[in-house]
């Protein structure tokens, strides 16, 4: 609290004189503290209104892998060990190394032109209903529309076919020529690369700072199939169909090789190919849907 100033006169007599002076008017100002005092506390209340957050989408139950899946990619990796294994065996039998070296280095090189080529037939050709490889047909046609989805799909769920190929090629394969380390370099380097082409085709389509290193490094290198040379395969006019490390599609390319077969096939079957047709609306890219 505070008292307001007041005004005072002060008057005395002087002894002596008996006469009554008068001081100047002297301002008198009082103040008064207030005691110390604590603000005032409120009870804290705590906020109990729950946070509603976005729900994490679940992948698509078509793009997940199954235990059938698995198991096929089991048998056919299996298959593909069996086969490194018995050319190194064999070589160490042998005495010979070279050989299956290089033979293992044109199973590189054949995968790749057998995946642009293979590729190629289902990109052009064929549907659902196409026996044997009509489910390849159809998931070639989806992908030409929803590129992005072949990143989101699991790794067994997208090898599980071409897996199961390389099954019952092989194992036949293996037992009649488990003693020739040439044969087998060559036979188990093509149908890993065939059977994990796939994947390598999936990583060509996904950002590189969600790859493993090893990854990025190998598609830098030109070992495996890299974005940057694939992009062209889904800009017109559609060139780069092979998947391993795209190492043939040059040649391909230069002497239309693609063109040539598709004026065989027109002229043999009267099929033409997808790729002579302007595409239409249920065929246009489509792209991903952004979270909202």
């Amino acid at each position: 609290m505070s008292i307001l100033p007041q005004h005072h006169h002060l008057q005395h007599a002087d002894a002596t004189t008996g006469h009554h002076h008068h001081h100047r008017n002297r301002r008198v100002y009082c103040t008064a503290t207030p005691p110390n005092t604590r603000p005032k506390l409120q009870k804290l209340v705590a906020n109990t209104t729950p946070v509603i957050t976005q729900p994490k989408l679940d992948v698509d139950p078509s793009l997940k892998s199954t235990w059938l899946h698995r198991a096929w990619l089991a048998t056919g990796s299996t298959t593909v060990v069996l086969s490194l294994a018995n050319s190194i065996i064999g070589s160490i039998d042998s005495h010979i190394w070279l050989e299956p070296v290089l033979s293992g280095f044109a199973g590189y090189l054949f995968s790749d032109l057998a995946t642009g080529i293979y590729h190629w037939g289902i990109d052009n050709y064929g549907d659902a209903s196409t026996p044997l490889i009509g489910a390849q047909c159809d998931m070639a046609l989806g992908h030409h529309k929803w590129p992005w989805k072949i990143t989101k799909r699991q790794v067994a769920n997208n090898l599980h076919l071409l897996a199961g190929g390389v099954t019952f090629t092989m194992l036949p394969i293996n037992l009649i020529y488990h003693d020739q380390p040439v044969v087998m370099g060559f036979l188990g380097v093509a149908s890993g690369c065939v059977m994990f082409s796939q994947q390598f085709h999936a990583w060509a389509h996904g950002t590189k700072s969600k790859l493993p290193p090893i990854v990025v490094a190998l598609q830098d290198a030109g070992v495996i199939l890299s974005p940057s040379h694939h992009v062209g395969h889904h800009t017109p006019p559609y060139k780069n169909y092979c998947i391993v490390s795209g190492v043939w599609d040059r040649f391909l390319d230069k002497h239309r090789v693609y063109e040539a077969l598709e004026m065989a096939v027109f002229r043999k079957f009267g099929l033409r190919p997808r790729s002579w047709s302007e595409p239409d609306d249920d065929c246009m890219v489509e792209a991903e849907a952004s979270p909202p």
